[in-house]
């Protein structure tokens, strides 16, 4: 089967990712919050975004290595983290840490995964990432940072854009029950989907095994007030600072909208800042992540890392927020619509997929390099006067 004529988009890889995971886990994946207006401003705001061709440039050989906390990557995008990746697809996590390392990408494992870091660490490669939702009792924060190190994540990133559990809307009506268990409207779902039920048989049902660790009280499938609630508290900034003394490698912000948020945080010796709103999943009446980059970029200056995520749907996006200042883009819904759709050859192929897309806007752009995309941008879009 040629991957490249059946699956040329993500939009295609999510079709049939829709097919193969039980409607269920599929809304848990796919759905915002509220009315999901900033999932679509997202994707809104990224439209908006317009790059300006060249002509008359040659051939080009194109180069999309980049740098990042002194680390050189072959591409300018890794894999986000999402939390029961194993509930969306089978053993999800060893899956997508497996093919990151053979990308050269980092992968970012969740506290609230449903495996343990020692679980991954014999496929994670060189360029784990540990997100962490921060307990409130320092000494399991301790033990967490002790395992997550030793597992060989070797990036802390801190997520500060979940205060408090959302609502989920959707998720609710989709079926997702507290507490949580399979009642007979999910099995009806899971017995259409073969290649998901065999696959968690064999697996065993998704747990967050990490959490379980600690708190002794989670079972099952995850809701709307899963039980990392239990252990999370929200952090201010006497935390971040302790954090940031308590982890000797690369330091990340995750939930940044503010510039003035920014600036804050440079400022406490956070290594870089990642824009994001939560994929539409926590507050509805967020901007898009997108058009709060130039504002970002400006304060913290042109060589302080930023990350970006929200929207992503292709190689061009990938561009548009490297051309409007990002130095990098993470990926977590696009990731496990592949592999939903192609099981373990899912994620190889989304990598191939984004590498040629950028590769063939690159070529339009007339750009050889990923710094020359900050000299294509036109935003927001609008005509040009002759």
């Amino acid at each position: 089967m040629d991957l490249f004529q059946r699956y040329p988009a993500i939009s295609d890889l999510r079709t049939r990712a829709r097919r193969r995971i039980p409607h269920f886990v599929w809304e848990y994946l796919d759905s915002g919050t509220g009315n999901e207006a900033t999932l679509v401003r997202n994707r809104t705001e990224l439209d908006r975004v317009l790059l300006r061709p060249s002509i008359l440039h040659g051939e080009l050989e194109v180069d999309l290595s980049t740098k990042l906390f002194g680390q050189t990557h072959p591409l300018p995008f890794g894999i986000a983290p999402v939390g029961m990746s194993g509930l969306i697809w089978p053993d999800a996590e060893r899956l997508l840490a497996r093919a990151a390392a053979q990308a050269g990408i980092p992968y970012s494992l969740s506290t609230v995964a449903s495996r343990t870091p020692e679980e991954v660490a014999p496929v994670l490669g060189d360029h784990g990432w540990f997100q962490l939702y921060p307990p409130r009792d320092l000494s399991i924060l301790d033990g967490m940072l002790a395992r997550a190190r030793a597992a060989g994540f070797e990036t802390l990133v801190l997520t500060v854009d979940v205060p408090v559990a959302s609502r989920r809307e959707r998720q609710t009506r989709g079926g997702l029950v507290q507490p949580p268990r399979l009642t007979p409207r999910l099995m009806a779902q899971v017995a259409r989907c073969p290649a998901w039920a065999l696959g968690t048989l064999q697996h065993g049902m998704p747990r967050m095994r990490f959490i379980d660790s600690y708190s002794g009280e989670t079972k099952g499938l995850p809701s709307n007030a899963h039980a990392g609630y239990l252990l999370r508290t929200s952090p201010d900034w006497n935390y971040l600072h302790s954090l940031r003394d308590a982890w000797d490698g690369p330091f990340i912000v995750k939930g940044v909208l503010r510039a003035e948020d920014a600036i804050k945080l440079k400022d406490a010796g956070v290594d870089g800042v990642w824009i994001s709103n939560h994929a539409g999943r926590q507050f509805d009446a967020a901007p898009a992540t997108i058009e709060t980059l130039p504002a970002v970029r400006q304060a913290v200056g042109q060589d302080y890392p930023i990350i970006l995520d929200g929207g992503v749907e292709g190689g061009l996006d990938i561009l548009r927020a490297l051309a409007l200042g990002a130095d990098f883009v993470m990926l977590g819904r696009a990731f496990h619509y592949a592999l939903g759709a192609l099981g373990a050859e899912g994620p190889a192929h989304l990598v191939d997929m984004l590498t040629q897309d950028m590769a063939a806007n690159m070529g339009q752009l007339g750009t050889a390099t990923l710094p020359e995309l900050r000299d294509t941008v036109i935003t927001p879009a609008k005509s040009e006067t002759p």
